[in-house]
């Protein structure tokens, strides 16, 4: 007797697909695939229409089906995809564009029942020819196999272990020293300057330059609150000031009584522009060449160095898994403080 059932199926990156199997026999034959789907829904639609060719005795011809229903291109389910990906912040929305930019132009107009492994490889091979680093391409095939996901793909090409990434030798992480940090400050314009020295003193990521707001700042205690909406673990945290600091800042901000909390505190430079004119100070001042997120290597391997646990120091900085702190900041800079009020 045909039978048919929808059988729920865990995905890799969390979440189920429901895929629709059925009999055209007794249990004696072989089940068939009827179609995988993102959710319920369409799977039961799918399920009752091999129900109703079941019934009328007729095999059903999926093959009709995908004459009538093509499945969408690449680029139109990534479209799609970072649409619907209301869960992520703005700075994560950027990233998915990116990297996703990097794909597009090569498999954008292919339908994604279409791709195989060997797409997914010549992809990696075209952007490890332009230069791209590993973690880079290994960036854009994950987000790429994130869209595929949403199709309810069997079996998803970028996630295949065939897919092949250019060999990169590991590189040790070398913090600026506080010679080159002062160095790089001292050719900054003063707005910039405050920026550069909260993310050293802090570690906090490049990012809360852009968020972190005058309501932030706890004026008596001397400290800034990193709330847990921004910081990539979601969990708010405190950052104590040195005195020097915290002059500065106060020094940039009007009478209390003329304050706006939602104003940010940081003023006059954003994540983007400091970026480049660290790169730019660095060339001038004749310094290794270090961005701001080797500003948060620095601060980590300094309370490495202060003898911090890597749990106090996951509290500090904001950093979820210890695992990846230990291994990556077990070195100890051969180096201290950078002195705050001789370069503001």
């Amino acid at each position: 007797m045909a039978s048919i059932w929808i059988a729920p199926r865990p995905r890799k990156n969390g979440g189920v697909s429901y895929r629709v199997m059925f009999r055209v026999g007794g249990r004696e034959s072989m089940p068939r695939y009827g179609g995988a789907f993102s959710t319920m829904r369409e799977a039961k639609i799918r399920r009752d229409w091999i129900a109703g060719e079941l019934a009328a005795l007729r095999v059903p011809d999926l093959g009709v089906l995908a004459k009538d229903r093509a499945a969408p291109t690449l680029a139109e389910a990534a479209e799609r995809w970072r649409g619907s990906r209301v869960d992520v912040s703005e700075g994560t929305r950027v990233l998915h564009r990116v990297a996703l930019a990097r794909v597009l132009p090569l498999l954008g107009s292919k339908r994604v029942d279409e791709l195989t492994v060997d797409d997914v490889n010549e992809v990696v091979s075209t952007l490890a020819a332009a230069g791209k680093k590993r973690e880079t391409i290994k960036k854009s095939v994950k987000y790429l196999a994130a869209v595929l996901d949403e199709q309810g793909l069997d079996e998803n090409p970028a996630r295949s272990k065939r897919v092949r990434y250019p060999h990169e030798a590991p590189v040790d992480l070398e913090p600026p020293t506080s010679e080159h940090v002062a160095a790089v400050c001292r050719l900054l314009p003063s707005s910039y300057r405050l920026a550069l020295l909260w993310l050293d003193w802090s570690g906090a990521r490049v990012g809360s330059v852009d968020t972190v707001v005058v309501g932030d700042y706890d004026e008596p205690r001397r400290r800034i609150r990193l709330r847990a909406a921004t910081t990539k673990t979601r969990a708010a945290l405190w950052v104590d000031l040195p005195d020097v600091l915290a002059d500065a800042i106060e020094a940039t901000l009007p009478p209390r009584e003329d304050r706006n909390p939602e104003a940010r505190l940081l003023a006059g430079v954003g994540a983007d522009r400091l970026r480049t004119a660290i790169g730019r100070a660095c060339k001038a001042a004749s310094v290794p060449v270090f961005s701001p997120h080797d500003l948060r290597h620095r601060r980590i391997s300094l309370l490495h160095r202060q003898g911090k646990t890597w749990a106090e120091i996951g509290r500090l900085v904001g950093q979820r898994k210890l695992s990846v702190k230990a291994d990556t900041y077990t070195h100890v800079l051969v180096d201290g403080e950078l002195d705050y009020a001789g370069v503001l």
